[in-house]
């Protein structure tokens, strides 16, 4: 099941509005770019926000999402029309013979069950065509990341148009081996609705995700930085063969 941060109505409804800094898909249009992809796969692509920039530089794009109220939002706004929108888990997926397939943000980190985890490379690896490329992030466990999410250190306040203002802040929960649980709190002074969504995030080792690509018939090709977030986090890219 996603998460109520993603699927939530009224919490999937303003989360662009409380993530509004995306600087982090730069890297990911850049590299459809360099790849020259005509047919991107947005695994986990939520409101859609990268999908429809891809669909606004003319190359096809299927979003994948198991959050039915996020892609609520993401089919909504302008130019919807031009990306297809699936959804459910990387299971759902049909033949695609994509060029690029993106995980971006906690998507690769959200499949924290190890079989679900195994099944949606697998599913990725048969959508790409030979030569199709899986490009996805994750942090290095060795910055601790998790150490800065207390209310302290996230909380922020949006004034929302139509909405009002609204808080939202994170709280560490537990950090159990590589898994690392949290919960996100977000209040509407509208009316003083509180509501909570909790998070289990799988910080997985370097060696781990090679050895991972490899077993599912990926060729890794290299390990990028993360640019918006540099020495924090590991950028894989990975051919189907």
């Amino acid at each position: 099941m996603p998460d109520a941060i993603f699927a939530h109505p009224r919490l999937a409804a303003v989360y662009d509005a409380l993530e509004a800094d995306r600087g982090d898909l730069d890297a990911y249009l850049a590299i459809a770019a360099e790849l020259g992809a005509r047919h991107v796969l947005d695994v986990g692509c939520g409101t859609g926000t990268l999908a429809l920039l891809l669909a606004a530089r003319g190359i096809e794009v299927t979003g994948l999402d198991p959050a039915a109220a996020s892609l609520a939002v993401a089919r909504a706004k302008p130019h919807a029309g031009r990306v297809r929108w699936i959804h459910g888990d990387a299971g759902a997926l049909p033949p695609l013979r994509a060029d690029l397939a993106t995980m971006t943000g906690n998507v690769a980190q959200a499949i924290a069950g190890p079989d679900d985890w195994q099944a949606a490379l697998s599913a990725v690896h048969g959508s790409l065509r030979p030569g199709g490329r899986l490009v996805l992030e994750t942090r290095d466990p060795a910055r601790r990341a998790w150490l800065g999410w207390t209310r302290q250190e996230t909380h922020q306040a949006v004034e929302i148009p139509g909405t009002g203002r609204v808080e939202r802040w994170h709280d560490l929960l537990d950090v159990s081996g590589p898994l690392v649980t949290f919960r996100t709190t977000v209040v509407f002074a509208s009316d003083g609705e509180v509501l909570t969504s909790h998070s289990t995030l799988r910080f997985r080792e370097r060696a781990e995700v090679e050895a991972d690509l490899a077993a599912h018939g990926y060729d890794l090709k290299e390990v990028r930085d993360a640019p918006d977030r540099p020495g924090k986090e590991f950028v894989f890219v990975a051919e189907r063969p």
